[in-house]
């Protein structure tokens, strides 16, 4: 199978963390053994030297033309939300959305696809700390302010900087499951996986006290035991905490609560045991913890919009697709 080419949009001034990170998130930097081949290029409006957010010099080689022959083009974050974006690079992500390429907006990148028209009537994120420039230089996109990432049709935005990898890693999980996407996270050490709906932020900072730390460990050990009944009290008492504080705390660190979180868990468990086994739905249901199939079932399309049985099937074409579709 060809390599998935990806063409990254530079300029002068950009983010050199974010354009860094789709060769790191696609594993072109120290990919895992196993990991599909994806092939990450960059281009500019006009090729040569340019001169990055951190005054590194970067070479780019190649013009916007290279677009045209990307399947994945990702624009990372926009110097400033009010300044205005040559119309050769609007010009040239309008001729890639029309001929349905995947597009990515990168935190404030987002502001770049939206002055390319290509947020209209779509759903949209963009890093919070420009909520407000957003929603008024686009009143005509389904503006998301408080979530992680967001996809609609071929067109994906996300929030802030560490938000970008949890964007290219459910791009890969959408391409390839759950499996690899969990190979590339654990190279990464990071999570791998939080649900594009979390919130972008905790108004108030977490302290960096022991118990955050102990935290990380209870997440851990819930993952571990997803197939078991686990309560607030249960998860309380191997944090060391009382009741209160945990809830408090597990807020604070997640953004969300613990009934939520689990299921959400419970999910994409279940999506990687459909996709990597052939158990029956049933002993799926069993494995991750929902008990009974119609609790797997009302979970899954409430977060994925889908049956388990629907889902499994579609992965299965996806990775095995017949050959009058080649």
């Amino acid at each position: 199978m060809p390599a998935v080419r990806i063409v990254v949009l530079a300029y002068e001034g950009v983010s050199l963390f974010q354009l860094s990170v789709p060769a790191v998130a696609f594993g072109v930097v120290n990919k895992p053994t196993g990991f599909p081949a994806y092939d990450v290029q960059y281009c500019a409006q006009s090729p040569g030297l340019i001169i990055s957010d951190q005054g590194l010099p970067i070479t780019v080689s190649s013009g916007l033309e290279a677009m045209q022959g990307a399947d994945i083009i990702i624009v990372p974050a926009w110097k400033d939300p009010e300044e205005e974006v040559p119309h050769d690079i609007t010009d040239a992500l309008k001729a890639a959305d029309a001929e349905g390429k995947l597009i990515v907006g990168f935190c404030l990148g987002a502001f770049v696809l939206g002055a390319a028209g290509l947020l209209a009537g779509r759903e949209a994120t963009t890093h919070w700390v420009a909520r407000d420039i957003f929603a008024r230089r686009f009143p005509d996109a389904k503006f998301r302010p408080d979530v992680l990432y967001v996809t609609d049709g071929n067109i994906v935005t996300s929030a802030g900087t560490v938000a970008a990898f949890d964007c290219c890693l459910e791009m890969i999980r959408q391409q390839h499951g759950s499996d690899m996407a969990n190979r590339i996270a654990r190279q990464l050490v990071t999570p791998p996986h939080r649900q594009g709906g979390q919130a972008q932020y905790i108004e108030q900072p977490v302290p960096q006290l022991s118990c955050v730390g102990r935290l990380v460990e209870v997440l851990e050990w819930a993952r571990e035991h997803l197939s078991e009944p686990i309560t607030l009290d249960m998860l309380a008492s191997v944090a060391k905490m009382s009741r209160r504080t945990f809830t408090r705390r597990f807020r604070d660190t997640t953004g969300t609560t613990v009934t939520k979180w689990l299921n959400a868990e419970r999910v994409a468990r279940a999506q990687q045991l459909l996709e990597i086994t052939e158990l029956p739905v049933e002993c799926i249901a069993s494995e991750v913890g929902f008990g009974t199939p119609m609790s797997l079932r009302l979970q899954f399309t409430a977060h994925l919009g889908t049956s388990p049985s629907e889902y499994r099937r579609t992965f299965c074409q996806m990775r095995n697709p017949s050959p009058d579709r080649e």
